[in-house]
């Protein structure tokens, strides 16, 4: 656990001159000690990333389901005039239901990845 000493003195020393500056300089006292704070939390972050490293950056699943729609409009446009040509309106749904269907079942599994 990181050592809070200089945290508690820093606010005994605040809490010190508000004590002997009075109520006027209550802001700018509260102020300056939540910028160090701010600095502190941030050296200690930098120093975590710098110790584990930082995480690798994925795509964002947006970017992994563009290939998987144009792929569908691809394949749906010929599949739909097969369909449709094949066995009318009841082909034509066939072939939209199962691109629907594999639409859903990728995106859940790209979403999910970790």
């Amino acid at each position: 656990m990181p050592d809070t000493r200089p945290l508690r003195d820093e606010l005994q020393a605040t809490l010190d001159a508000r004590r002997d500056l009075g109520p006027d300089y209550e802001p700018a006292l509260i102020d300056s000690f939540v910028d160090r704070i701010d600095a502190t939390i941030t050296a200690r972050v930098r120093a975590e990333l710098d110790h584990h490293g930082a995480a690798p950056r994925r795509k964002p699943p947006a970017s992994q389901l563009i290939p998987l729609a144009l792929g569908s409009m691809g394949l749906g446009i010929p599949l739909t005039a097969i369909g449709a040509a094949q066995a009318g309106g009841v082909g034509l749904l066939i072939v939209w239901l199962a691109i629907v269907v594999i639409n859903v079942a990728a995106a859940v599994a790209i979403i999910r990845r970790p």
